[in-house]
């Protein structure tokens, strides 16, 4: 047992097996070197870049990828198992089959990633406590945790400071099995305007993490010990800043 201050709960836990569709709810993950076992393993690129370089088909250029929801056929075995994809009509595509390229657009392909490539760390966390933050800067109105596409939600004490989790930033945590340093805030983007039920765009939401946040939004994290985690975990604080 380790021994340190419990200072919340893993309130719910998430993978996106294809990057910029939909989140993947789980009740137990295993917590690998390059974040959650089976999370961003894929995704689709434009045959011709944007002006800009930037190769991926997101959020950005087609919010309705949210209504796109991909899951593993063998959660058993979540860096092995094939991808499938429910589409918005209901229809179920392996994440390779050209018909799902297709139905996204021409000149759009699949690409499978390597391990941690394409992403600025494994794994992301945000605490209620900071989507409650940011609903109150928005005068009370409903904040979706899922906006930010965070792995980890964490349910913080009472005495949580406001935004905690940037309070952890340079410490260990112990969440199950498994322990991570929460490294950095998180720098946001246009992505989190997105409403991920509705798709649609809300500017005020980076509007105002920009003017109260210095546009950062959750914290970046790094595993230092696998294992696994799951949702009603206590969060641990087991070392002060490195």
């Amino acid at each position: 047992m380790r021994h340190g201050i419990e200072v919340g709960r893993v309130a719910a836990l998430w993978r996106y097996p294809v990057k910029s569709m939909a989140a993947e709810p789980l009740d137990s993950a295993e917590l690998s070197w390059h974040g959650l076992a089976g999370d961003r393993r894929w995704a689709f690129v434009r045959d011709v870049p944007a002006r800009n370089g930037f190769p991926w088909l997101t959020i950005r250029e087609r919010p309705d990828l949210l209504h796109y929801r991909p899951w593993l056929a063998e959660p058993d075995r979540p860096d092995a198992s094939p991808v499938l994809v429910t589409t918005p009509a209901g229809e179920k595509l392996d994440v390779a089959d050209p018909a799902l390229a297709a139905e996204l657009g021409d000149g759009v392909r699949v690409m499978k990633l390597n391990r941690g490539l394409f992403d600025s760390a494994p794994l992301s966390l945000l605490s209620t406590r900071s989507v409650d933050g940011l609903s109150r800067l928005l005068d009370d109105a409903e904040v979706d945790p899922l906006r930010f596409r965070p792995n980890l939600l964490i349910e913080p004490g009472d005495t949580a400071p406001a935004f905690p989790e940037e309070a952890w930033i340079g410490a260990t945590l112990s969440i199950g099995g498994a322990r991570l340093h929460p490294d950095r805030r998180d720098k946001r983007c246009m992505i989190v305007n997105v409403d991920p039920v509705t798709a649609r765009r809300d500017p005020g939401i980076l509007r105002a993490i920009a003017r109260h946040r210095d546009v950062c939004f959750g914290v970046y994290a790094s595993p230092v010990e696998p294992g696994p985690v799951a949702v009603g975990d206590p969060v641990v604080v087991t070392s002060a800043e490195r």
